[in-house]
């Protein structure tokens, strides 16, 4: 007997993009201090190291703003379909 919970393969579906967006978020951080590092080497490329600190800087701001856009859709995806009960797991971080 297959237990069928409505909406599942959606939050599924919901939690897989986020964690993907997460995950693209988080290299391009990494690439972006990684390079601008690099880039402290020479005088002459110090001033486009620093822009992409700048950038990474403010890519990182968006990290939180990831996790409540997809708290809050989560959320609203559990009301949709009458679910109740935690948004996240101890899997989700």
């Amino acid at each position: 007997m297959d237990l069928q919970l409505p909406g599942a393969r959606e939050e599924l579906v919901i939690r897989d993009r986020y964690e993907t967006v997460s995950i693209v978020n988080d290299l391009l951080v990494a690439i972006w201090f990684l390079v601008g590092s690099i880039l402290f080497f020479s005088a002459d490329t110090t001033y486009a190291g620093t822009w992409l600190f700048v950038v990474g800087s403010a890519q990182l701001m968006l990290r939180p703003s990831i996790r409540l856009s997809r708290r809050v859709h989560l959320k609203r995806h559990h009301r949709r379909h009458g679910r109740t009960g935690p948004v996240e797991t101890s899997q989700d971080f």
